[in-house]
């Protein structure tokens, strides 16, 4: 079967090149020449049943957002969560993930896939490994080999465009993690489990040991791998530790040799990251892993957010796209608190989409600047109808305006702020008065 990356290689351009080519405003050789060369991908499995918007991401292209929602072990309600993708569409998103571990997870992906029909869609195999071990064993560790990668096949023939691959972190890493002090331990559910089945049985990652095998099967339907840090810091004090470190190693090898089988593939990163060294994560993991596209959870900037974290994760979100970091991973206010309600979704998505634009304004600022542009001279002229219009959530903005304004509704009136000092009126009727006393004198 041949992938959007083997198309490229061989200077075909897809349909979904073309769309992505006409979306971000750029020549269909330069998609074509960059999904060759592995910087740009497009995740769309063959077999998705829905007709999806393809998604492009990577170099010089517009920093993506990405919306996690799901079930847990503990709460289940898949009508909430398809309430969520249905926000995550109407407020923008550009992909979600499924991250569901709780419930009948075929029946949830499937309605989830169905609910987000227009969205790129992802998912965790190894949340499917553990609960084969919660149903068949009724031990999630008692899993085997073959539960790990018959988890990933499912979801590949599920219609799942990307899927987080937690293989990078090794049999030897694991046995290390119980000799480094790291202050959070590990915070990746995925690497968590992982880690947990090695140790138990003394044997190496299935994901990483059969990596080879995961290629055949993701080139078969043209699955695009997001290989997960397992490892990533869960504190700033943790960041870029050794283990953080070997594994991004490990993972840009196992990147490469995605690329040479034809597999679309993307790298994660952190987690907690102080904001000095935001910047210079992002270096070294283009550094390690090349132009392949860089996919970061926030990263966290502080660890005493609790219940504003979408705001601390933003800044770190902001920091890390202005330095080429391809897709944004959101947090919701309600990280490390509990599962998000659909109003949190919201306030993450429309965070992650100001931190995605800001760096935008570094990273293509030509481009991205027309939007910052129209908004200065609606604001400038007082077109309230524009101004609204051009934010980029209308109807909370539209909401605070309107609250309070009584009869002083409509265009070229102040708002409640500044009322009769506002800047856009004073100054103009001061030139319109100077005009007229010279032409008086005159």
């Amino acid at each position: 079967m041949c992938t959007q990356l083997n198309s490229a290689k061989r200077g075909i351009a897809t349909e979904e090149m073309k769309q992505v080519a006409k979306d971000e405003e750029v020549d269909i050789n330069f998609i074509l020449r960059h999904i060759a060369n592995g910087s740009i991908i497009i995740p769309k499995n063959i077999t998705r049943k829905q007709h999806i918007k393809p998604t492009g991401i990577g170099k010089s292209l517009r920093t993506k957002v990405n919306v996690n929602i799901g079930t847990s072990t503990l709460y289940q309600n898949i009508g909430e969560e398809i309430s969520k993708a249905k926000i995550a569409m109407r407020y923008g998103a550009n992909t979600i993930m499924d991250l569901s571990d709780g419930g009948n997870l075929d029946l949830i992906r499937e309605q989830l896939l169905e609910a987000a029909s227009s969205l790129t869609f992802g998912s965790v195999p190894i949340y499917q490994a553990y609960a084969y071990g919660v149903e068949k064993y009724k031990n999630p560790l008692s899993i085997t080999e073959d539960d790990f990668l018959n988890a990933f096949e499912k979801h590949a023939k599920d219609g799942v465009d990307y899927t987080t691959i937690h293989s990078g972190i090794t049999l030897d890493l694991a046995k290390r993690i119980m000799n480094v002090k790291r202050h959070a331990g590990i915070v990746s559910k995925g690497g968590t489990i992982t880690a947990a089945w090695m140790l138990k049985y003394n044997k190496e990652n299935p994901y990483y040991e059969h990596f080879d095998y995961l290629c055949e099967i993701a080139k078969k339907y043209d699955v695009t791998f997001s290989l997960g840090d397992a490892l990533r810091p869960g504190s700033i004090l943790d960041s870029h530790d050794e283990l953080q470190v070997a594994e991004m190693i490990n993972v840009s090898r196992l990147a490469k040799t995605a690329y040479e089988n034809d597999v679309q593939v993307m790298v994660e990163g952190p987690g907690h990251v102080p904001l000095n060294e935001v910047a210079a994560n992002v270096r070294l993991a283009k550094s390690l892993i090349g132009n392949v596209p860089y996919y970061v959870l926030g990263p966290l900037v502080t660890d005493i957010a609790s219940g504003y974290d979408h705001i601390a994760s933003a800044i770190g979100a902001a920091i890390s796209a202005s330095e080429g970091v391809d897709l944004l991973c959101y947090l919701t206010p309600s990280e490390h608190l509990g599962l998000p309600n659909g109003t949190e979704v919201k306030e993450g998505l429309i965070a992650y989409r100001i931190a995605a634009h800001a760096g935008d304004l570094v990273k293509i600022r030509e481009k991205a600047i027309k939007w910052d542009t129209e908004m200065t001279e609606a604001r400038r002229t007082l077109n309230w109808e524009k101004q609204l219009s051009l934010s980029i959530d209308p109807e909370n903005a539209r909401e605070i305006h309107y609250r309070n304004t009584g009869q002083h509704e409509g265009n070229n009136v102040p708002c409640t702020m500044c009322g009769g000092a506002c800047v856009y009126l004073m100054l103009p009727q001061q030139r319109k008065y100077k005009k007229e006393l010279e032409s008086l004198e005159e």
